[in-house]
């Protein structure tokens, strides 16, 4: 497999040598900001036991908030693909943005102009300092790749992408697709 330097709109797909690691076992980030200060990403596929209605209970909507990761895990985060109808968002790339104006996303909603499909809302995010990413790469905690989903990775199956990702990358990753999340188990 080739290596790519990351860069903003990659994925990072957790190895599975980092088993026991909570926040990030099997988990798929899309990084939002990378640069030499620093990178930011949010975690795609760990679904909270939330809807956004539970944390702004003015939103009355059902749509899922996933744990984007261990930082500022008391700060509402989201994604999208509808730049054109929120202002203040920020592209990531591929056109995936990333935040804007809440109250307008909240009326969007509430007139049912955005789905689930759109947007996806996470609790927290995932931080590296300066070189730490980097440092991760270099311990094989992670594999870089390219984003091919593009904004459609908005509306990616949660439940089986780090499994599908694992057949996809081949040779001794596929062995892991199947092996249960704590190896206790088996």
């Amino acid at each position: 497999m080739v290596t790519i330097t990351p860069k903003k709109g990659n994925l990072l797909i957790a190895e599975p040598t980092i088993i026991g690691d909570t926040s990030f076992n099997r988990s798929i980030v899309l990084l939002a900001d990378h640069s030499t200060e620093g990178s930011i990403g949010f975690i795609l596929n760990k679904p909270l036991d939330y809807t956004i209605n539970d944390l702004v209970p003015e939103v009355e909507a059902t749509f899922k908030v996933y744990n984007g990761g261990p930082v500022e895990q008391d700060n509402l985060y989201f994604i999208h693909k509808v730049p054109h109808l929120i202002p203040n968002s920020i592209e990531i790339s591929l056109g995936i943005f990333w935040g804007g104006d809440f109250n307008k996303v909240a009326e969007l909603i509430a007139k049912e102009i955005i789905s689930e499909n759109d947007i996806k809302f996470f609790l927290g995010y995932s931080g590296w300092e300066a070189d730490q990413l980097e440092s991760e790469l270099k311990t094989n905690s992670w594999v870089v790749t390219e984003n091919v989903y593009k904004n459609q990775i908005i509306e990616k199956n949660y439940e089986t992408f780090w499994k599908e990702k694992m057949l996809e990358f081949g040779d001794h990753y596929s062995i892991w697709s199947n092996a249960p999340e704590n190896p206790n188990y088996n």
